[in-house]
């Protein structure tokens, strides 16, 4: 097996695993660390901007997978359907963040 496939397979996994925490906190309104924050990896940055921080790290994550992997048990493919679903995905999630972000209490 080519080195490359491992090390890509390696990546995918890294990146579906790093957006379930941003999913899951901006889809409940809450802020979470992203690469934005200020400071950068420690401060808290908004639900929306998780939401999208999460969404292209689990949509680069699926793109990367089944081009290289082999057998693999996520087959997306680059078409108007699949798109869809993506866009989808991000919309409702662009929504949750934004409504729960406004009606959640703040937390100091």
């Amino acid at each position: 097996m080519p080195i490359i496939l491992i090390i890509l397979s390696f990546l995918a996994g890294v990146l579906i695993c790093n957006a379930i925490p941003h999913l899951a906190a901006g889809v409940r309104g809450e802020g979470f660390a992203t690469p934005f924050a200020r400071p950068r990896g420690v401060g808290l940055s908004s639900p929306v901007v998780n939401v999208v921080w999460g969404w292209f790290n689990l949509f680069l994550g699926l793109a990367i997978l089944p081009r290289f992997v082999m057998f693999s048990p996520v087959m997306p493919l680059f078409n108007v359907v699949w798109l869809s679903f993506a866009l989808g995905f991000l919309a409702s999630g662009l929504f949750l963040a934004w409504h729960f972000g406004r009606v959640r209490p703040k937390i100091s």
